[in-house]
Order: structure tokens, then sequence, then C-alpha cells
């Protein structure tokens, strides 16, 4: 199975480092989550440093928050950065969970599902070199696959899921091991009532650390203030306890994870760092090779 790796975002400069590592590595992916009201690189940005500064690894957002942003411009942007890369970018998008990221750039929140539905039916069109309007010609560049890069999609939800199954390539799962179950069996399930033909593709996000305690301290804090505050929307209670809890922090956790989701028909498991430390690259590869 695949493994990734997700960066963390405390250091915005430090990231060409981490994704040259990683892609000497038996790394298959860097993943990037995007935020609004908060300290962390924008991704887009972010990853086209990142695809000049590496050769085989693919990059992927996890999640893009589509809503937000204006879809005929993401469109460009997306295929651009699809095109620097050389057709090693996947889309990973969805509709986030801060009610703050959606106040701060004057977007309904109630219509944000709408909303990313509308973004990608334009992206898509325009990925497929159609005209943008009746007096307006198409626009590129041409994304390096046809009709446009691998899009997965993040959710929680019954509704997501669907979505997912309609919209999407695939899924991003970042349901604790106990729950990815029944996440995974959801997508295939709505994934056959949208008739479509083959599988969805299934990947797995975990957090984790390794290293020293004080190491995984520090990066069980930063886990735990990112989930905190208040304007979270639909989370249970307990969730950053829970996400907290459930980091991987050795690497028997991390190799019983990848098995156990290899086992439910995962294509690959994301580990996301929140250690600040690039050492942390070599330390997740050894959980891998033995080391």
């Amino acid at each position: 199975m695949n493994v990734g790796l997700g960066l963390p975002i405390g250091d915005p400069a430090a990231l060409p480092e981490w994704a040259r590592r990683a892609d000497e590595g038996p790394f298959s992916t860097l993943g990037l989550l995007d935020r609004l009201v908060y300290d962390n690189p924008e991704p887009l940005v972010t990853l086209a440093v990142l695809a000049g500064a590496t050769r085989r690894v693919r990059l992927q957002t996890e999640v893009l928050l589509a809503p937000l942003r204006q879809p005929v411009l993401l469109a460009k942007q997306v295929a651009t950065l699809d095109r620097l890369a050389g057709g090693r970018f996947t889309l990973g998008i969805g509709l986030g969970a801060r009610r703050d990221d959606y106040e701060a750039a004057g977007v309904d929140v109630h219509r944000r599902g709408a909303r990313l539905e509308e973004a990608l039916e334009v992206m898509r069109r325009l990925w497929s070199g159609e005209p943008y309007g009746k007096e307006v010609g198409p626009i590129g560049p041409e994304p390096t696959r046809e009709g446009g890069p691998e899009v997965l999609f993040g959710a929680f939800s019954p509704a997501a899921i669907r979505r997912a199954a309609r919209l999407g390539d695939g899924f991003l799962c970042a349901a604790h091991v106990a729950d990815a179950r029944s996440q995974f069996r959801a997508i295939e399930t709505e994934w056959r009532a949208q008739g479509r033909t083959g599988r969805p593709r299934l990947v797995a996000q975990f957090n984790a650390a390794l290293g020293p305690d004080h190491v995984i301290e520090e990066a069980r804090d930063r886990l735990y203030r990112y989930y905190s505050g208040p304007h979270y929307m639909n989370l249970p209670p307990g969730f950053a306890e829970d996400a907290v809890a459930s980091m991987l922090t050795t690497r028997a956790q991390i190799r019983e994870a990848a098995t156990r989701m290899a086992d439910l028909g995962a294509d690959e498991i994301m580990l996301y760092c929140w250690a600040p430390d690039v050492t942390q690259v070599e330390l997740f590869a050894g959980a891998f090779s033995g080391g």
C-alpha cells in the first residue's frame, strides 16, 4: 500500500526540505491542509514551490476549501499547478468545519455544499477545454490529464459521502481506525448506487508523530490547539481530545494502522505529522523499513 506524508504547517520555509527528503524516501504523496483563519501556508502556492523541489512524489491538498474560492480562478490555479508538477497533483476538496473561515471569505456557510458542487462543475468544464460562456472563450492551461486532475473528497456526513460518490474520483477518510470500515463501505455503496463503474480511490488519514516524549507532547499540543475553539461546526463533543488520544506515536502503531487500512481496501495511508522537526521524515520512513 502507498504511504503519504502530511506536512506540518508551523514553519512554511522548512517545507521544501521536508519535500526533498520525502521525495528520496518511500513516500507516495505529500499532503497539505487548508484553512483561512489560521497561521498556515496557502496550499496551492506552497505545493507549487514543492513541485519544483521534487521529482517523483505526488502533491495533494487535504482538503482544499473550494467554497471559499472563485471557481474560474481556482480552475486556472489547479490546472497550472498540475502542469508545473508534471501531472503529479491530486485535488483533495471539502467543506471544512470552521465557521470563521467562511465569515472571513464573505461566503454564506449555509450554501457551502451547493457552492462546492457548482465550483467543481465549472472547473471540470473548463479543464475539458470548453469555453467559459457564450461571449468568453476557453480558459487554460490544459491540465496534464484529460478532463482535469484526480479529485478526492474529504467527507464525514452521509450527504457529503453521497456527493463524493457522485462527483469525485475517490474518498479521503479522516475517521479513526474503528470508523474507517463503515466510511469505506458507505462510499462504495453510494458509488454503486450512482451507477459508477470500477471503484473509488480510498485514502485513510491519521495524525502522527514519532520521537522522544517531549516531541510527541508538542505534537499533541499543536493538534489539540488546531481542533479547539468556538468556531467549529458539527464536530462531536470531545473531538479534539479524541484526535489527540488517537494520534499514532510509535512505529508499531503506524505499521498496524497501515495493515488494517490495507485489509479494508485502502489504496493509501496519509500520515499527518504534527511535529515540526524535519527528521520526522526519516523516522516515519523507518517505520516501514524496520529502521
